[in-house]
């Protein structure tokens, strides 16, 4: 039994696929539960989640609990890019990049832990980026919360040891998906005037550029990659995967 969220597009949407075709019964957790519908007709159970509302979560997990008795699988790839000068970013925006890709998280982890400790077995699997372990123009909140998130997943890894339970940690490149978008935009709207409109037109114009999706590699890497880590015995602690994440990683050394 496998938990997905931010199932509602991209990577998220092509891990429930990816999971329901290796055989999980895969429940796919979004807000945008409408944009979903389309999974049940590969037997995926759409469940309403948000993660910045602990009762939301409670729920979709009590759900998963009572349907289906357990959880083996948790991949966390709910998030999106919070980019703009850190002068001009509000901290109130700041708290809810945290909210959602770095708490939301966590709440989950906590949430799941004691039915898998239980069953000493399971697979907790944390989608990071490259941006985790490299840094950009513009993109400190972001950095910030990934950078945060590969912490968690290190020291979780070692304290779940003794339970048979596995952390591990996607880190991937450019990918073809919303993001880029969603990104840019929150760049134009806080610095595409004042001091930073030189930097913040020029990231804007390379988030969203053409070159940069055709270049971006497709969601369903990522997809399969998620899919043999959670099925190996001994999985690798992290998989860097899609267009520039290991030369990249490589050259921030």
């Amino acid at each position: 039994v496998a938990l997905v969220t931010g199932a509602s597009s991209g990577i998220g949407e092509a891990t429930a696929l990816e999971l329901a075709k290796a055989g999980y019964t895969v429940y796919a957790a979004a807000r945008r539960v409408e944009r979903m519908t389309h999974l049940t007709e590969s037997s995926i159970r759409p469940i309403p989640m948000d993660v910045t509302d602990d009762a939301s979560m409670r729920a979709g997990i009590d759900t998963i609990i009572t349907e289906a008795g357990r959880i083996d699988a948790l991949v966390n790839n709910a998030g999106y890019g919070s980019y703009g000068a850190l002068e001009d970013v509000p901290i109130d925006e700041a708290r809810h990049q945290f909210d959602v890709n770095v708490f939301g998280a966590a709440r989950l982890i906590q949430l799941v832990l004691p039915i898998m400790r239980s069953n000493r077995t399971g697979k907790i699997v944390n989608i990071t980026s490259m941006g985790g372990r490299i840094h950009t123009p513009l993109g400190a909140w972001y950095h910030a919360t990934k950078f945060a998130l590969e912490a968690i997943s290190d020291c979780l890894r070692l304290e779940l040891k003794p339970f048979g339970i596995d952390v591990i940690v996607i880190e991937p490149g450019g990918i073809r998906t919303e993001w880029g978008g969603i990104a840019a935009d929150k760049v134009r709207a806080v610095s595409s005037s004042g001091p930073y409109a030189p930097q913040g037109n020029a990231v804007a114009d390379s988030l969203s550029s053409e070159s940069t999706q055709r270049r971006s590699s497709p969601p369903e890497l990522i997809a399969r990659t998620i899919a043999k880590a959670v099925q190996a015995n001994r999985p690798r602690t992290r998989y860097a995967v899609g267009f520039g994440a290991k030369p990249m990683i490589f050259l921030r050394g």
